[in-house]
């Protein structure tokens, strides 16, 4: 009786942690996703950026304008492509932390804070919030949306070039 009790214990052990370690594997591919965008951006490489979304992803910018009226703005995908992969003198470097990482089956949501440098100089900071599906066995990006400011920014020490 007691050899049932501690089977049946061991094999709910067993796959808690076969469970756990899947969830684990599983947000490290999606953020392996993300952090491909950003490697593409510091790197001018098109190709590589286009490697994580779906053809034609939805992208929006939220903010608020001088008078602080919230504004939403759909981007281009096409034109964020072409932005990335045009060779330039200065580096975009958008670290990220503080991730938030949601699944449910095929779908994922990953928040995460950002600061945007141009070289060395801030930009501007704020949060991306990425969409991603899981397709065919890899995972994709097909919503993003940011929000964009100058001040309030907390960041990190670690963070800052």
């Amino acid at each position: 009786m007691k050899l049932k009790i501690v089977k049946k214990i061991l094999a709910v052990l067993l796959i808690s942690f076969t469970q756990a370690s899947y969830a684990q594997d599983t947000k490290k591919d999606i953020m392996g996703v993300i952090n491909k965008v950003f490697t593409a951006m510091k790197t001018n490489d098109s190709t590589l950026l286009n490697q994580s979304f779906v053809e034609n992803p939805n992208f929006f910018t939220t903010y608020l304008d001088e008078s602080g009226k919230s504004k939403l703005v759909q981007g281009d995908f096409q034109k964020f492509k072409v932005a990335i992969g045009t060779p330039k003198e200065q580096v975009w470097s958008e670290p990220i932390w503080n991730e938030k990482i949601e699944i449910d089956g095929n779908l994922a949501s990953v928040w995460v804070d950002y600061a945007f440098y141009i070289d060395d100089q801030f930009s501007h900071c704020g949060v991306d919030a990425f969409h991603l599906i899981k397709d065919s066995g890899s995972w994709k990006i097909f919503h993003l949306v940011d929000t964009r400011r100058k001040s309030n920014c907390v960041i990190p020490e670690y963070i800052k070039p």
